[in-house]
This record gives C-alpha cells, sequence and structure tokens, in this order.
C-alpha cells in the first residue's frame, strides 16, 4: 500500500452514529525521531452533532490501541489515548444489543466533549485488528532509540 494512502484505525459507525481515526500520512517524514509518528484525524458524526480533530499518533498509541481492542473484545470499559497529548476516546460497552457509548473529550485544546452511542457490528473486534495491521504495513516502525534521546533508522 502507497504510503500516500488513507488508512481508518477506528470505523465504528451504524444508521445514526459514528466514530472514525483516520491516519492520513506520517507527521514528518526523513526527520529523527518524528519520522514514525502520524498525522491522524478523529471525526465523530451523530444526527445531534458532528466533529473533526487532528491528532498525531505516536508509536505508542498504535501498541496502546491493540491493548486496548482486547479489552473491549472482553467487553469491558477502556480508554484510548489517555496520556493528555491527544483528545481521549473511551469506550463504554453496553450489555444492550451490542451498543457502546464513544466518549471523545478534547479538553487540553478545544474544551469539548461529546459522547454518541454506536451499534457495534459482528466481528468488530476481528475487523478493528485487521484495521490495526493495515496502519502498521502502510507506515512501518522504521525509527529506533539506541538509547534516551538518542535515534537512528532501523536496518
Amino acid at each position: 500500500m502507497a504510503e500516500d494512502s488513507t488508512v481508518d484505525l477506528i470505523c465504528l459507525a451504524d444508521e445514526e452514529s459514528s466514530l472514525m481515526v483516520r491516519v492520513l500520512s506520517r507527521h514528518m517524514p526523513g526527520v529523527l525521531p518524528w519520522h514514525d509518528f502520524l498525522d491522524a484525524e478523529i471525526v465523530v458524526t451523530s444526527g445531534f452533532a458532528q466533529g473533526r480533530l487532528d491528532v498525531c499518533l505516536a508509536p505508542d498509541d498504535l501498541d496502546s490501541w491493540s491493548k486496548v481492542l482486547r479489552t473491549l473484545a472482553a467487553g469491558r470499559d477502556a480508554a484510548w489515548m489517555d496520556d493528555g497529548r491527544n483528545p481521549e476516546i473511551r469506550f463504554e460497552p453496553s450489555s444492550q444489543n451490542g451498543i457502546a457509548a464513544v466518549v471523545v473529550e478534547d479538553f487540553a485544546r478545544t474544551g469539548t466533549s461529546v459522547r454518541v452511542p454506536v451499534r457495534l457490528a459482528d466481528g468488530w473486534a476481528d475487523d478493528h485488528n485487521e484495521r490495526l495491521q493495515r496502519v502498521r504495513a502502510t507506515w512501518p516502525q522504521e525509527v529506533v532509540q539506541t538509547s534516551p534521546g538518542a535515534y537512528e533508522w532501523r536496518r
């Protein structure tokens, strides 16, 4: 897949609401240590509200998303990007008909929060693991930290 493609890391949608996290490109291609950081956007839509936020995903954010997916697949609540660097996304699965509440909070930058219910499609967890692998295949990690504050290209 070409690096100029966009890849939807998260796509939770039903007839009324959706949450998308779309990875757009490398943040600073060719610049150590920022080469492996990814520019992305969070897009939330519902019958009542629509919003879009730009974010920068660190390589650790993808690892964290993998852990969040496992937690959500087990039916437990989880939060992603809750380190204060980006807007936080919380997922609150319900035992009622496969619906999850998705909460996006951007208190640091815009002071806004939105909560939308989304019906989870059958196989959503497997689909999102495949999406994560697609992001990693499109933008593989090419930078390694050799010691604190020292980076080089992966061989």
